[in-house]
């Protein structure tokens, strides 16, 4: 069975991490409050216990959801997928991957847009007159062409 996190992404991240600090592996388990051989071990590709993987994601400023398998993890959201790629880019620091990441998200929740269902219920058929629903039907029809068709809609700039 995989591991449930990706333990070579993390092993990568910390090692770099360290080295962009100039720290040594003890300095660097100091500072993240992480023991020595924990650490020693997770740069050496072992999964660390979970209330050190938690002190290292800390440590490193970066979500932990960025670690775990998407096999196991589910990253639905494409700035999600972004960040996860943006972490893992040798050429970025943590703190620059994480930047790009938040500008992403904002741009994307500005920016997208998400298509919306619309339900319509009917009375019972014995109230609901024959030449009521093609008369909606073809309502509903000009309404869809018009709101596809972008401005001018009523208080919008033309």
């Amino acid at each position: 069975m995989d591991e449930p996190v990706d333990i070579e992404q993390l092993r990568s991240l910390v090692k770099r991490h360290r080295d962009e600090l100039g720290l040594s592996l003890r300095a660097a388990a100091e500072q993240s409050e992480v023991p020595f051989n924990t650490l020693a071990r997770v740069e050496k590709g072992h999964l660390p216990d979970l209330a050190n993987f938690r002190r290292i994601v800390l440590w490193l400023g970066l979500a932990p959801e960025r670690f775990f398998q998407p096999a196991l993890f589910r990253v639905e959201n494409t700035p999600e997928v972004i960040a996860s790629q943006l972490a893992q880019d040798p050429n970025l620091t943590p703190a620059a991957a994480e930047t790009i990441a938040d500008v992403v998200r904002e741009l994307y929740g500005t920016l997208a847009t998400k298509d919306r269902e619309v339900s319509v219920h009917l009375r019972a058929a014995k109230t609901f007159a024959p030449g009521a629903a093609r008369l909606l039907g073809e309502i509903l029809i000009e309404m869809q062409s018009k709101l596809e068709a972008g401005p001018p809609y009523p208080g919008q700039a033309v």
